[in-house]
């Protein structure tokens, strides 16, 4: 895999998200991006040791038959394949249809859903924990904060939200994502602690590493993983 670089000359930005967009013709190039990848974005980063961890330690926080909301679910592996066999109520959403059929083949066990998580109804206490793996970064700061918002009220009182992103200065940069064109917009990682404080959650813990994809070409990306609790 090539990792995502900005033409700013920045460090290299990866994952640059399939939930959500804002820009009017982002949705549909968010979802031919992923479409093209398919099973390849899998390969390159599903053996993340530190996304495996953090699956790990949201499962010692779950009751047996907890409801889980995986946003920008991918191919369904790691994150929805862990829970659900595990005997958790997954609900996977992404606006890649290739990914959303994969997703059904690979973890039966779990919903999967065609759709824009923006446009979604999320009740207000409706699930015990929201998994979001790197599916923001194709939306604006503001996209991003409104809809951290809108998962913490989608969460019971002393429910769990793991985040993971690349935590770098960009907003709007043209970028390439394993050979596809995106636009990528991120926080550092101390501006997303404030955007995760502000809606209404405690950061109980953080974790930085650096992970290098699964593909000849690809170098380390820093990726922040946050483990949050609303109160």
């Amino acid at each position: 895999m090539r990792a995502s670089r900005v033409s700013s000359g920045a460090s290299p930005v990866s994952h640059p998200g399939r939930t959500s967009v804002n820009h009017e013709d982002d949705g549909p190039r968010a979802a031919a991006v992923f479409d093209a990848l398919g099973p390849a974005y899998e390969k390159a980063f599903a053996h993340s040791s530190a996304h495996h961890a953090s699956l790990d330690w949201l499962l010692g926080r779950l009751a047996p038959g907890s409801r889980v909301l995986d946003v920008g679910s991918g191919t369904g592996r790691p994150t929805a394949h862990t829970l659900a066999t595990a005997g958790h109520r997954v609900l996977g959403v992404d606006v890649s249809p290739v990914m959303v059929e994969l997703a059904a083949r690979q973890v039966p066990e779990a919903e999967f859903r065609l759709a824009d998580v923006s446009e979604l109804t999320l009740e207000d206490g409706s699930f015990d924990a929201v998994c979001v793996y790197f599916s923001l970064l194709q939306i604006d700061r503001p996209g991003q904060a409104e809809l951290i918002t809108r998962l913490t009220r989608a969460l019971v009182p002393g429910g769990t939200l793991v985040l993971a992103t690349v935590p770098l200065d960009v907003d709007g940069v043209d970028a390439v994502f394993m050979g596809q064109p995106v636009r990528v917009t991120s926080f550092t990682a101390e501006g997303l602690l404030g955007v995760v404080r502000d809606a209404g959650l405690t950061v109980l813990a953080e974790e930085s590493v650096l992970f290098t994809p699964d593909h000849p070409e690809a170098v380390p990306e820093p990726h922040l993983f946050l483990y949050c609790e609303k109160p």
